[in-house]
This record gives structure tokens, C-alpha cells and sequence, in this order.
């Protein structure tokens, strides 16, 4: 009995042991990071460069390492494993992020922001510190809001400079009733469909048209196949730097600046990168003869998606004050 006694108390110093390990590991600041992009990829060097920042101003007190491509899980579960602090940072897209964050949908609406500067202005200011707010409230602390690129439409019949110029279009979107509300309020014909099977579809008229941003489209090979390319920027969803409030919660005010200033750098330097991957999208496609034409105005398709704005703050009249904000500023 008292072999037992003392290999059960062993036993059980030794999980203590362990778990007090694992936590001083915790403390320590040895964090993990979700990422689903591969590692060459403008989202990637920003979180790189965040952690490096971290360690280097910490002097090594906290660090941690990237997991680029997804494996550590999908993004609803990386979500989630933040919020729980199971995970401690990661960079998410805000667009899949209004399940766990309603205050996130706001940023899927068509033409929130009239342009990619405007997005900034706007994420860096008062309407960003609301959905800040939003992600705090549910246990994320936003650190920067990355740029993902804007979507605009492209096609194989005419130049879109107005919502008319959409009537007829066959239009894939993705399968959201937000992005079928917004071409059918333009009287194109909206068409959910799979991502894989847009460039077969665009070649053989199954859909005349879809939308997206300059990388996604010359990396496609979509510009083969629907060589009208009109910058619309329709929607302009950025991705979150985040982290675990729990993981924020357990450091002192001086290392919480350390990482608010890490995160300011790293947003800094994704959109610049951003910004020159995109620069090398529309060279390519230019240089293949792709018509690109600017839209200047925005207004008439601003006012074609009322319904679309209607629709949503039926289903959502609690964030009609965010709406508001976003429109005002």
C-alpha cells in the first residue's frame, strides 16, 4: 500500500509538474499562430514580421511561431481556438467572421467603403474601433486590419461604368444571399457557384462574368476568358491581426504596447506588399490586352443596393448605428 501510495504520488507530481510547465511555457510568451495563407504571401510576412517585432522588443520574453497553410485547422475552429486561447494570434478574414462577430458582417456589404484608401481610413478610425469593439466583446483583441484586395467585376461582353451595364449579365458569386442581392438589384442574373469551376464556366458561357481582385483574377487564368475588367472594388473585406483576449489578459501594459506597436508595424507593411502583388496582377493582365476601366463615381451603385442595405437591417436592426457610422465617415 505504501509503494501504491508513493507511485500514485509521484504520479501526480509529476502532472503537476507538467501543468505548471505548460504554464510557465504559457507566460513565457511561447505563442502559436493560425494562419491559412502559404508562406509567400503578403498576409504571411506581416505576421512573421509581428512575431519577430514582439521577440526583438521583448528581448526573447515573448515569442512564438507562425503555422502558415491551414494546419492547424479551419478558420471557423482557429476562430474559436482564439477565442478560447487555445490559439493565441491569427489573421482571419472579417468576412467569414460574422457567425462568431456580428459587428464583422458590416464589412460584407456591397460598396461600405468607395475605395481601398477609404477602407483604411475608415478600419483605422472610428467605425474600425466599433468592430474592434465587437471582436473584444466576444474575446479577440484586433491588432490591425489587413488588406485582402478589393473585388471587382470582369467579364467577356462590355466595359461596367454603371449598374445597367450589369443587366443581363450572367454573374457568378459567391454563395451568400448578400452578394445575389447585390447583382439582382443591378438586374444581372447572379449565379452561386464553386470557385474551381468559374474558368470552364466563363469559357463556355455558362456565366458571362464574376468578380474578384486582381491576384485572384491573372492567377486564375480568368483574364483568358473574360477580358473586360472593371474596377468597381464592390467589396472590400479586410482580415484581422488578432489575438486571444486571454493571451492579451495574462501581459503587463508595457508588453501589451510592445504588441500594439507590433501589430501597427505589421499592418503597415502586409498593405504594402499587398499593394505591389497587386501591382504585378494588373501588369500581367494589362500586358495581355485585359480592357481595365476605373469607375470614378460610385454613387449610382451606392443607391442600387438600398434593397440590398434594407434587407440586411431587417435581419440585423441592431447594427443599423454601425451602418450609419461607416456611411457617415
Amino acid at each position: 500500500m505504501v509503494k501504491k501510495f508513493t507511485r500514485t504520488m509521484m504520479t501526480s507530481g509529476a502532472i503537476a509538474a507538467s501543468v505548471l510547465l505548460a504554464a510557465n511555457a504559457v507566460s513565457a510568451g511561447e505563442w502559436r499562430g493560425w494562419n491559412i495563407h502559404v508562406e509567400e504571401y503578403p498576409v504571411s510576412h506581416g505576421m512573421e514580421a509581428f512575431i519577430a517585432e514582439v521577440t526583438e522588443k521583448t528581448d526573447g520574453a515573448l515569442s512564438g511561431k507562425v503555422y502558415h497553410g491551414g494546419v492547424l485547422g479551419s478558420q471557423p475552429d482557429a476562430i474559436e481556438q482564439v477565442r478560447l486561447g487555445a490559439l493565441d494570434f491569427g489573421v482571419f478574414s472579417l468576412g467569414p467572421m460574422g457567425q462568431a462577430v456580428p459587428e464583422t458582417n458590416v464589412v460584407s456589404l456591397p460598396f461600405i467603403f468607395k475605395s481601398v484608401p477609404d477602407m483604411y481610413r475608415l478600419m483605422d478610425g472610428e467605425a474600425g474601433e466599433a468592430v474592434s469593439a465587437g471582436l473584444a466583446a466576444k474575446g479577440i483583441i484586433a491588432l490591425g486590419y489587413y488588406d485582402a484586395g478589393a473585388r471587382s467585376f470582369y467579364n467577356s461582353k462590355n466595359p461596367i461604368n454603371t449598374p445597367d451595364d450589369v443587366k443581363g449579365l450572367k454573374v457568378r458569386v459567391m454563395n451568400n444571399d448578400l452578394f445575389v442581392g447585390m447583382v439582382e438589384s443591378m438586374g444581372g442574373n447572379a449565379t452561386p457557384m464553386a470557385f474551381a469551376e468559374v474558368y470552364q464556366s466563363l469559357k463556355t458561357g455558362v456565366v458571362d462574368g464574376a468578380e474578384n481582385n486582381p491576384p485572384s483574377y491573372e492567377s486564375t487564368n480568368h483574364y483568358e476568358v473574360a477580358s473586360f475588367y472593371s474596377l468597381s472594388q464592390h467589396l472590400i473585406i479586410p482580415e484581422c491581426l488578432c489575438m486571444s483576449k486571454k493571451t492579451w489578459d495574462g501581459l503587463t501594459a508595457d508588453q501589451q504596447e510592445v504588441v500594439r506597436e507590433a501589430g501597427r508595424k505589421s499592418t503597415a507593411l502586409q498593405r504594402e506588399l499587398w499593394q505591389a502583388r497587386e501591382a504585378a496582377s494588373m501588369k500581367t493582365v494589362l500586358d495581355a490586352g485585359v480592357v481595365v476601366n476605373e469607375i470614378e463615381d460610385k454613387s449610382a451603385f451606392q443607391a442600387a443596393m438600398t434593397p440590398v442595405y434594407a434587407q440586411f437591417l431587417e435581419a440585423n436592426p441592431e447594427l443599423s448605428d454601425l451602418v450609419d457610422l461607416f456611411k457617415a465617415n
